[in-house]
């Protein structure tokens, strides 16, 4: 899928780094050609009046677990990176080649190659080989290694392929098969539950493991006051270390949880409201890098179940936009922090040329009314399952066009 021809968005608020300028962005041959005020159609543009609304770069969301185009398309997503515990594990060349194809041309997905074999903690993959088919990062899945040595040869070996570790801040030692927080509403329910220093403890190992090995490591989801704390350290060392969250984790606490709904039964779990509140000021002070979906669609088979029985995860592809703008709403930050949270450190982190609205990218780029009303309803959802925690939940902010390498999705 090429672009045929060129194409120009007039009268838009383009969201770049630096802050939003009024102007104009022009497509060519799937690249972005140019962007600013002084930018006009040339003869033969397809032009697009975006009406005084966002022009975004389209988003990057960084370690799904399902690849639901429809869903993905509805929030503006035209990259993802996906994790790999699939069914088999992306622990072979063949599994991540295959999938590194899957998704195009209107959607690009960059999977995430397993760091040991079958994600069992023990034996590393062929890292390089999965690499060179096409794995834009190496993760633990949704286990932490427990293996000190095994972690630290994971680690060394990422550093010389020059490949992010995406880690899993649980210590199963501590987490066991606990469902919930430790804490009064665990308590309550009666629901196995670990304590939140499970998350702490975790980091602490795998950030002393980095520094020692010179790699870069990225923990998908951190959820604790504590965890944030090390995370704020560990970068004012100049340790390459990022961390991600869902919105699940800074719009609900364990609250959410207290009449058994198995949509908020994730992994891991939700923590109390002072956690919830450090992961605001987290987002505000730049201590989080990258806000993701966290996509993980599951069907009645898996949540209809008692709560301590039911599966983890949410389908979050298309409410991540929303639940993000709300932040800009509330002040917690601005409209281009908001984009770099969404689209340009995860394109960092996987090194593609896409995540930002700058000449020479290429030119996935999302129209965007921020203001636009609508209620999120599980029985009107595109993906595949309906288990969103944020159900009959008001929420402003929607897609009005989308394009993959100038190339428009909206048809």
């Amino acid at each position: 899928m090429k672009q045929a021809q060129p194409l120009t968005i007039t009268n838009a608020q383009l969201v770049t780094p630096g802050g939003i300028v009024s102007g104009a962005l022009r497509c060519a041959d799937g690249l972005i050609a140019a962007i600013g005020p002084e930018v006009i159609p040339q003869e033969g543009d397809a032009v697009v009046n975006a009406r005084g609304k966002l022009v975004t770069p389209g988003l990057v969301d960084f370690g799904v677990f399902a690849v639901d185009k429809p869903a993905f398309h509805f929030g503006g997503i035209t990259r993802a990176a996906l994790m790999p515990d699939q069914s088999p594990p992306l622990d072979l060349p063949s599994r991540v080649g295959f999938i590194a194809k899957s998704g195009k041309p209107d959607l690009w997905v960059h999977p995430l190659a397993a760091a040991t074999r079958a994600l069992e903690g023990s034996e590393l993959a062929e890292l390089a080989l999965m690499q060179q088919a096409g794995a834009r990062g190496i993760a633990t899945g949704r286990r932490w290694i427990g293996d000190s040595g095994v972690m630290l040869r994971l680690l060394r070996y990422a550093a010389m392929l020059d490949l992010v570790v995406v880690a899993h801040a649980e210590d199963a030692g501590l987490a066991g098969e606990a469902v919930a927080t430790a804490g009064e509403i665990a308590t309550r329910l009666g629901l196995p539950a670990a304590p939140s220093e499970a998350e702490a403890l975790a980091i602490a190992r795998d950030i002393a493991l980095a520094e020692l090995a010179g790699a870069k490591l990225h923990f998908r989801q951190v959820t604790t006051a504590a965890g944030f704390d090390l995370v704020r350290a560990a970068k004012a060392q100049g340790i390459a270390v990022t961390c991600g969250i869902t919105p699940a984790h800074f719009m609900l606490s364990d609250l959410a949880t207290a009449d058994y709904r198995t949509f908020a039964r994730l992994s891991p779990p939700l923590r109390c409201e002072t956690d919830r509140q450090a992961a605001l000021a987290a987002i505000a002070d730049g201590t989080i890098d990258v806000i993701a979906s966290g996509h993980d669609p599951r069907g009645p088979e898996d949540k209809r179940l008692p709560f301590a029985d039911a599966a983890p995860g949410m389908a979050g592809a298309e409410t991540l936009l929303a639940m993000t703008l709300g932040l800009v709403r509330d002040g917690v930050i601005d409209t281009s922090r908001a984009f770099d949270l969404l689209s340009r450190n995860p394109a960092r982190l996987l090194g593609v040329p896409a995540g930002e609205l700058a000449a020479g990218l290429e030119a996935d780029i999302a129209l965007i009314d921020p203001d636009a009303p609508w209620i999120i309803d599980r029985r009107k959802m595109e993906a595949t399952a309906d288990n969103t925690p944020f159900d009959r939940q008001g929420a402003q902010g929607r897609v009005l066009g989308l394009w993959k390498g100038g190339v428009s999705l909206s048809a």
